[in-house]
């Protein structure tokens, strides 16, 4: 039982739960694992808080730890205290999760919602059902966003990703995550790597000494995130010039914030974001759980989430209603990563690469930060 309990993220719109009773309904109250910042947000606005308006006895409790989900959901599962009950992760953790056995089966055309043609979920989402274990929910991309007042640029502005090594022309701190997904990418990609080599080369250890070679030519001039909110605070507050994050996050910072703040979407790299739901729930939980995604990944709540945030909902019968922002009246299509004007560059992230080489990689590039 959960004996201890967050403030949701926004005041006054998730319930704000106290300790509950030992007699209390487990399946009444939901810890719900999501990023944080603007996209749980969305999330909040389009799925719990429609949900809770539906189940009134539901309580959703925001979690913002899906950064560390699969460390955590390890040692929930070793401890057999699994205190999550839906977590959002993107498709290579899912299919990590799904291997270790740590995430639950999903049938789509048992566990989810048809389209409302009658089109079965497995046809509606096709292709990007890319794990046995995994609900896809949207399409984003992790590009980088640039401050358009900076002094010291004169009046040149970034027109590549490969400006993010060039602090001659572009000086100023720079932002990237504290992983080593995507940034060994585009280490290699301006290091002359041909874009259909990248996860070749990456495959090799002389591939990851190269791409990190290329990423300590900056890496004096670098803030690390671990929460994608963090970039755009930064550019917002001109901590840093340029940093990457996720486009509905730069969106969120350019749109609704309107600040001197600019997307770059060179060599964008394209992902899957969705559900799983963690293995060994109690049959209260998960029940409770299922009726949950089912609810949240029909056709119209995944459109409604492109009502606050620029991410493509990841079922087709989806994108047809994808309007304009709920607040700001904009046509939200041309904001997508998807929307060809933005996509003439694209990487397609490698699910199966990172799903079998992430942890060694990972420690590699942890030795390198350590130095």
């Amino acid at each position: 039982m959960i004996t201890k309990l967050k403030y949701a993220i926004a005041a006054g719109t998730f319930a704000i739960a106290a300790a509950l009773a030992p007699h209390a309904a487990e399946a009444d109250t939901m810890t719900i694992v999501s990023w944080g910042g603007a996209y749980s947000k969305s999330q909040l606005r389009a799925y719990h808080e429609p949900y809770m308006k539906k189940n009134p006895g539901v309580k959703i409790i925001n979690d913002e730890s899906s950064a560390e989900a699969v460390a955590k959901l390890r040692a929930m599962a070793e401890a057999k205290n699994t205190t999550w009950d839906v977590v959002d992760v993107v498709a290579a953790d899912a299919i990590r999760l799904c291997d270790e056995g740590l995430a639950m089966t999903i049938d789509p055309d048992k566990h989810l919602a048809k389209a409302p043609d009658g089109t079965p979920a497995s046809k509606d989402f096709g292709d990007l059902l890319v794990s046995e274990c995994f609900i896809p929910q949207i399409v984003y991309s992790t590009t980088f966003g640039y401050r358009t007042n900076v002094k010291e640029w004169g009046s040149k502005e970034p027109k590549d990703v490969c400006a993010v090594f060039d602090t001659k022309n572009f000086p100023g701190k720079r932002s990237l995550e504290k992983r080593p997904v995507n940034n060994l990418e585009w280490a290699l990609l301006c290091d002359g790597v041909a874009p259909n080599k990248v996860y070749n080369v990456l495959g090799t250890p002389a591939g990851i000494d190269q791409a990190l070679k290329k990423l300590a030519t900056i890496k004096d001039h670098i803030i690390w995130w671990s929460a994608g909110a963090e970039t755009p605070q930064r550019l917002a507050d001109g901590q840093i010039v340029m940093g990457s994050t996720y486009n509905g996050r730069l969106f969120s910072v350019i749109e609704e914030q309107k600040q001197p703040v600019k997307m770059l979407w060179d060599w964008q790299v394209f992902d899957l974001d969705g559900w799983i739901i963690p293995a060994g729930l109690s049959d209260a939980r998960k029940k409770r759980a299922l009726d949950y995604v089912k609810f949240a990944t029909d056709t119209q709540r995944l459109a409604d989430q492109a009502k606050y945030i620029s991410y493509g909902p990841a079922r087709k019968s989806s994108a047809p209603l994808v309007g304009k922002h709920a607040d700001l009246g904009i046509d939200m299509a041309p904001h997508m990563p998807t929307d060809p004007k933005n996509a003439k560059t694209t990487l397609l992230y490698n699910y199966e690469f990172w799903a079998d080489n992430r942890d060694d990689i990972d420690a590699k590039f942890q030795a390198w930060l350590a130095k």
